[in-house]
């Protein structure tokens, strides 16, 4: 393998629709509820996209350090398995996604508050640099809370309220009315549930290498069986919060074809409680990944297509004569 094909590896950049979905779902939301910001929406995704490329290469480099990315995982091999990329190589990736990242966020709170250095920038930025030091935190370093069955936490807080309610709030110009706004917490736990439900099948996919490896990850820690459980768990929970706020917020038909939507995360469901871990698993992190995409797309075109529908069905009703 070309070391560009090894970077764009490392990159992982099928988990980017992941990381998109949240992001959209709250641009989405936003839109809904008051006016999303353009600029500040691209930026969201932006920084949203440097912030999981930099997970993505500090994980590769925390697993290649502890050595549990080694001949026994059952994965794609990682760059510096590959030995295509060395450590310092990875270690300046990491620092120039940091800077990215950074760049992204300011940026994004910049246009956000209009410039004004005020408690919501510091906030904001605050949960930025948190966000970082998790990227980076989930498998570097001797306390690494990857290994010891947090990354699940991690995912859904930084994949779902973060990510969801932080640029609801950023894209309406930090407008929140509990009255009417507190739905949107069903959509936020169903996105955070179903990226957690992603990590989880990569953990099951994994389990045998990561217990022989000391990561001691939810799978590890409950087995297979109760990890089969806890994924449906997780996933059967995700999708009643987007039916419940379906349900609470029903207005038109057209918002009916959300639940076909779901038959990719439904399948990917099925192919974890039906499969051995095993090479195949990682088609159901794709089948996952992309279902979580569309779904949220879907949300978001019916959502806009329903209102265009009402709008044209009451010019139609005035027009009669």
């Amino acid at each position: 393998m070309s070391t560009l094909k090894t970077w764009v590896s490392a990159m992982r950049l099928r988990t980017l629709p992941l990381a998109a979905s949240a992001i959209l779902l709250g641009i989405a939301l936003s839109d809904l509820h008051y006016s999303a910001t353009g600029t500040v929406a691209v930026l969201c995704i932006c920084t949203a996209i440097c912030l999981q490329i930099l997970s993505n290469l500090a994980n590769d480099y925390g697993d290649f350090i502890k050595g549990t990315d080694n001949d026994n995982r059952v994965g794609n091999m990682r760059a510096l398995q590959s030995g295509n990329i060395t450590t310092l190589q990875m270690k300046n990736a990491i620092i120039l996604f940091v800077i990215l990242s950074l760049t992204s966020g300011i940026s994004l709170l910049y246009n956000a508050t209009q410039g004004q250095l005020n408690a919501i920038f510091l906030v904001f930025f605050a949960l930025g640099v948190i966000a970082i030091i998790a990227a980076i935190k989930y498998t570097v370093g001797k306390r690494a809370y990857g290994y010891s069955g947090l990354g699940d936490v991690a995912v859904f807080v930084f994949f779902g309220p973060v990510s969801v309610i932080g640029t609801f709030l950023l894209c309406n110009g930090l407008a929140f009315n509990w009255s009417s706004d507190w739905k949107i917490f069903l959509p936020t736990v169903g996105v955070g549930l179903l990226s957690t439900a992603v990590l989880n099948t990569n953990n099951i996919r994994d389990i045998e290498n990561d217990q022989a490896s000391g990561k001691f990850t939810i799978p590890v820690k409950i087995g297979l069986h109760k990890a089969r459980v806890y994924h449906s768990a997780l996933i059967s929970v995700a999708l009643l919060s987007f039916m419940a706020y379906l349900i609470i917020g029903y207005t038109h038909w057209l918002l009916l074809l959300q639940l076909p939507a779901m038959v990719l995360i439904v399948k990917a469901w099925k192919g974890v409680l039906t499969t051995d871990p095993s090479p195949v698993y990682n088609g159901f992190l794709k089948q996952l990944s992309l279902g979580t995409l569309l779904f949220v797309l879907v949300f978001i075109l019916t959502h806009i297509g329903s209102r265009l529908l009402m709008v044209s069905e009451l010019i139609n009703t005035f027009a009669k004569p």
